[in-house]
């Protein structure tokens, strides 16, 4: 129930005057900034999907970037690996040359010296450097030169020849996200990129009496293979065959010693965990040393890289070793060559997938923004149509508030 009193008439005008200013400078508040909810209390379920939807574009955005920075990293890294993979091409052309039997030694010592350019120019690629300054096949060591020559003599040479090549990079991929919960592994490490052939490792240490004396791990090439007290050999293969590395093991039926080869192309990394011994008592690595050069001195070793082999290529050549050439050599030649053009085809299946993540991330921009509109932008047309009326209304209760009032100090003057 209301009051009547001589108050109220004044007090009505003053309130609607007042309420019809909020209008208008809320109408044009919301105007000049585009938003159709000023304050959080204007419409709570509208600005909580705004700010999910603003949030989920900011994400997007940070994706398409991700996408786009793997995707010139992809460029670069497959036009290194095509060079290397035409230089190898070469090198084989060059071992035929020099295995048909047709050359005299002096010929076979002037190919070699093309094969040992032709081997710098690998390793160059292999220490490649990306525009940002990051090593392109160095692993998760983005700053560090993946690859070592060791200089040497070699008879006839004339200087210091290139006599090995380590490897000083790591295995581990560095993963991009490009979606939600979505990962793109960039790069390559050089250890498999320019590897030539399965590696495998032949311990000849007897195995069949050993067991693990307490709960303990391995890695075997970055994979953790959880090792239990009391496993003896065949647990221990069977745990490592289970474990997803890409790699098979087997116990050798001469020797009885833990035998361990890679599944494709590339170098073996093998390591005890804190504290344990397991492999170093099977006598595959040295204790307290890092992979991939701490396998043990008894271990025999087969496969290896692209560089050994053209290392290998230019040796025989200078000594005329033709039937290594013809046998051996270009045997891993032919791997490296296999190997490149395996790593070349996952380099560009991934830069596809990235192609088609930022076609994708487009769309989805796309369509999250006019959700986020369709929350939080005003109808133009309304707005200014309800900008006038309320301006219209305002100065209809300024006419009446006028006539209400009419009278003014000189009415008393009379």
């Amino acid at each position: 129930m209301r009051r009547i009193s001589s108050n109220l008439q004044h007090t009505d005008t003053q309130f609607s005057l007042r309420r019809q200013e909020s209008r208008v400078s809320d109408t044009n508040n919301s105007i000049s900034s585009q938003r159709k909810n000023l304050n959080l209390r204007d419409d709570p379920l509208a600005a909580g999907h705004s700010v999910r939807y603003q949030s989920y574009l900011a994400r997007l955005d940070r994706f398409e970037k991700n996408a786009k920075t793997l995707n010139d990293q992809f460029k670069i890294t497959e036009g290194y690996m095509n060079q290397s993979l035409q230089v190898m091409q070469r090198v084989r052309e060059l071992a035929v040359t020099g295995a048909n039997g047709t050359y005299t030694p002096g010929d076979l010592k002037n190919i070699g010296a093309e094969v040992d350019e032709l081997l710098k120019e690998l390793v160059s690629n292999g220490n490649a450097t990306g525009p940002d300054g990051v090593r392109l096949f160095s692993g998760t060591k983005s700053f560090t030169e993946p690859f070592e020559t060791v200089l040497g003599d070699k008879d006839g040479a004339g200087n210091q020849v290139i006599t090995q090549v380590r490897y000083n990079g790591s295995i581990q991929g560095k993963d991009v996200e490009i979606d939600e919960q979505s990962y793109l592994k960039t790069g390559e490490a050089g250890n498999r990129a320019f590897w030539a052939e399965r590696q495998t490792l032949f311990s000849e240490v007897n195995a069949t009496n050993f067991a693990v004396k307490a709960d303990t791990s391995i890695e075997v090439d970055g994979v953790n293979v959880p090792l239990t007290a009391g496993d003896n050999v065949y647990s221990i293969i069977s745990k490592i065959n289970d474990s997803g590395a890409g790699v098979k093991a087997y116990l050798d039926p001469v020797t009885n010693g833990l035998n361990i080869e890679t599944t494709d192309s590339r170098q073996l990394w093998l390591k005890d965990g804190t504290g344990g011994d397991v492999l170093a008592s099977l006598g595959m690595v040295k204790p307290d040393q890092k992979p991939p050069y701490n396998i043990a001195n008894s271990v025999r070793m087969s496969g290896g890289s692209m560089f050994d082999a053209v290392i290998a290529l230019r040796d025989a050549l200078a000594s005329g070793d033709q039937e290594a050439i013809g046998g051996r050599i270009l045997g891993a030649i032919d791997g490296g060559i296999d190997n490149l053009s395996t790593r070349l085809a996952s380099i560009g299946s991934r830069f596809e997938r990235s192609e088609l993540t930022m076609a994708r991330i487009d769309a989805q921009q796309v369509n999250v923004t006019a959700a986020e509109s369709r929350e939080s932008d005003i109808d133009f047309t309304k707005a200014v149509t309800d900008l006038k009326m309320y301006e219209y209304t305002q100065q209809a209760t300024l006419s009446t508030a006028g006539k209400l009032y009419s009278n003014t100090l000189l009415n008393y003057i009379k």
